[in-house]
């Protein structure tokens, strides 16, 4: 868990960064860092989508986590907890120009489907080897800085949410130790890199896409993998 923490403690770190320099960056300075950082959040998720070997998995992964997901509802789930936060605590802040809830949604979306996100928990809790998400650590740290300065202080509150995210998949990693072989983990970050490639349209304002509701294909390939190890088929 000691990786989770210190990614953790960076986006902590680096979102008070965020909101004291917005204060001091003009408006039209914000809109065009965050269509920056939207193109590059594309270029992740393509990079890391391109890394799929089965793309037939990858599509059986997407139809049916999207489905699992619109049935339970995970983007109204997520975005009914920001707004939540922000009536909470909305009052501290000034939110005339950005949302909490759009913040904590995008950006606790972007920092938990990610290959690092996954291969770094996994890594953790099965080597107990932080270094992965130690680097996860300083690159979300910075980023943290730039998205809290355009969209808010509810880039801070998901902190929560990559806590929650990395601590469950480290903790549960060893439990699933004999499933998670190298071609499961890789499909596993190639669906993580299209929801990436999703998030950037989003930000970008292209197409509102629920990348939430896709959560749970990045889980299917290894659902997948189990049930072929128990029945012993081939693809």
């Amino acid at each position: 868990m000691l990786g989770t923490i210190v990614n953790t403690l960076a986006i902590v770190v680096g979102s008070l960064l965020g909101l004291f320099f917005k204060k001091g960056i003009p408006k039209r300075y914000n809109e065009t860092l965050i269509k920056a950082l939207g193109l590059a959040v594309i270029l992740i998720g393509i990079l890391n989508a391109l890394e799929a070997k089965n793309i037939l998995l990858l599509i059986f992964s997407l139809v049916i986590g999207s489905i699992l997901g619109e049935f339970l509802g995970i983007e109204d789930r997520l975005e009914r907890l920001g707004d939540s936060i922000e009536n909470k605590v909305g009052g501290l802040f000034s939110s005339k120009d950005s949302s909490i809830s759009k913040g904590f949604v995008n950006t606790s979306l972007i920092y938990c489907v990610g290959a690092m996100a996954i291969m770094g928990s996994l890594e953790s809790g099965l080597a107990n080897n932080h270094e992965t998400l130690y680097a996860k650590a300083v690159l979300d740290g910075v980023s943290s800085i730039a998205f809290t300065s355009s969209l808010g202080i509810g880039v801070l509150f998901s902190s929560i949410s990559v806590f929650l995210y990395q601590g469950f998949i480290t903790l549960t990693a060893s439990f699933m130790k004999q499933f998670l072989v190298s071609s499961v983990i890789t499909e596993m970050s190639s669906v993580g890199g299209l929801l990436i490639l999703a998030l950037g349209l989003n930000i970008l304002e292209v197409k509102k896409i629920k990348v939430g509701n896709m959560l749970p294909a990045i889980f299917i390939p290894l659902i997948f993998h189990i049930i072929r190890s128990i029945f012993h088929f081939s693809y």
